[in-house]
C-alpha cells in the first residue's frame, strides 16, 4: 500500500509540474503576457492579436510538445521492453532516422511539400520506420543466438549515421524553402506547425498509447526471461512483432510532425522505471508524462534562453540527453561484463 501511495503522489507531482509548465509556456515568447492576460484570453476576453498569439502560435506548439514527448517516450518504453535493452529507443535503434528519411524523400518528390499533405506524413514516416527496424534486426540477429543488446544498439547507431549522411545528400537537392524546412525538421522543432499537424498526430496518440496501456500485463511478461514468459503463456514472436510495429508507428507519427528529436525515448522510460517500477501499468503513463514535461521544458528553454531569437528544441534535448545516455551506456556495459 505504501508503494502505491508513493506512486500516486509522484503522479500527482508530475501532473502538477506539467500544468505549471503549460501556464508558463503560454506566457513565454516575444510578446510578453501576464498570467492575468493569459486567463483573460482563455476565457474569451482577448483581442484579435492576443487570440492569434495564444491559440494559433503558443497553444499549438505546447500541445504538439506534449503529444510528441508522450509518444516518443511510450515508444521508447516498448522498445526497451521487447528488446530487454535499457539503451533501446527510436532514435538509437534507427527507427527515427528511417522515418525521417521517408519524410525527406516525400518532401523532395511532393511538389506541395508538407503543407498540402500533412495527414499523409505519419503513414509515409511509418513505412520508413518499419523498413529500418527490419534491416537493423536482421543484421543484429545471429542464428541460434539471442540478439545482444549492445550489438543491436551499435548497429542501430551505424545505420542511423548512414541514413543521416544520405539525408544530407537529399537535402542539397531541395529548393531553398524546402531546405530550410527540412534542416529545422532534422534537428527537431515544434515551431511553425499548425492545428492541422495536431489533428494529424492526435489519432495515433489516442489509439496507440491506450492500446499499449491495456496490454500492460503482456508487456510485463515480455520483460521477463524468455523461458519464464513462455511458461506464463506469452507468444513471444507474435507479441514482439505486434508491439514492435505499434512502437514504430508511434515513433514514426511523432517524428513526422516534430522532427528527429533524439533521446526522449531513451531518458524518460528509464526515469519512469526508477519512479514507478518496471510494471507497465504505471510505467507507460509515467513515461508519457515525463516525455511531455521534458519536451515542453526544452521548448520553453529554446524560446527564452536567447530571446528574442530562438534555439531549436532538438538542440536543448540533446544537451540533456547526451550525458544521460553515457550514464546508461556505462551501466549497460558493466552488466555485459565490461566488453562489447
Amino acid at each position: 500500500m505504501r508503494q502505491e501511495q508513493r506512486i500516486r503522489r509522484r503522479f500527482f507531482l508530475m501532473c502538477l509540474l506539467l500544468a505549471v509548465m503549460v501556464l508558463g509556456s503560454l506566457r513565454a515568447g516575444f510578446t510578453s503576457l501576464t498570467m492575468g492576460d493569459v486567463f483573460r484570453v482563455l476565457t474569451g476576453g482577448g483581442t484579435r492579436e492576443e487570440n492569434l498569439i495564444l491559440f494559433d502560435f503558443r497553444m499549438v506548439r505546447i500541445v504538439l510538445a506534449v503529444l510528441v514527448g508522450a509518444g516518443l517516450s511510450v515508444s521508447g518504453t516498448v522498445f526497451q521492453t521487447i528488446s530487454k535493452n535499457p539503451l533501446a529507443s527510436p532514435d538509437l535503434l534507427g527507427v527515427s532516422a528511417g522515418a525521417g528519411m521517408a519524410v525527406m524523400l516525400y518532401t523532395l518528390l511532393e511538389p506541395e511539400g508538407q503543407g498540402g499533405n500533412v495527414f499523409l506524413l505519419p503513414v509515409v514516416s511509418l513505412g520508413g520506420a518499419l523498413l529500418t527496424s527490419v534491416l537493423i534486426y536482421g543484421i543484429a540477429h545471429r542464428k541460434g543466438e539471442a540478439v545482444s543488446p549492445i550489438r543491436m544498439v551499435l548497429i542501430g547507431v551505424s545505420v542511423t549515421a548512414g541514413i543521416n549522411a544520405a539525408d544530407i545528400l537529399i537535402a542539397v537537392r531541395l529548393s531553398p524553402e524546402k531546405f530550410h524546412l527540412v534542416n529545422t525538421w532534422m534537428i527537431g522543432s515544434v515551431y511553425g506547425n499548425s492545428w492541422k499537424h495536431v489533428l494529424a498526430l492526435l489519432p495515433w496518440i489516442l489509439i496507440l498509447v491506450p492500446a499499449l496501456l491495456v496490454q500492460s500485463r503482456e508487456l510485463d511478461l515480455l520483460h521477463l526471461k524468455d523461458e519464464v514468459a513462455i511458461g506464463l503463456g506469452a507468444a513471444l514472436k507474435r507479441s514482439r512483432l505486434i508491439y514492435l510495429m505499434m512502437a514504430a508507428a508511434l515513433a514514426a507519427a511523432c517524428v513526422s510532425v516534430g522532427g528527429a528529436i533524439g533521446f526522449v525515448g531513451l531518458i524518460c522510460p528509464h526515469l519512469a522505471a526508477k519512479l514507478t517500477g518496471a510494471g507497465h501499468r504505471h510505467r507507460i503513463p509515467a513515461a508519457a508524462l515525463l516525455g511531455a514535461i521534458l519536451l515542453l521544458g526544452a521548448d520553453w528553454i529554446a524560446r527564452t534562453v536567447i530571446a528574442p531569437d530562438e534555439m531549436l528544441l532538438g538542440i536543448v534535448v540533446s544537451l540533456v540527453g547526451a550525458p544521460y545516455f553515457l550514464y546508461i551506456l556505462l551501466g549497460a556495459g558493466k552488466k555485459e561484463g565490461g566488453a562489447l
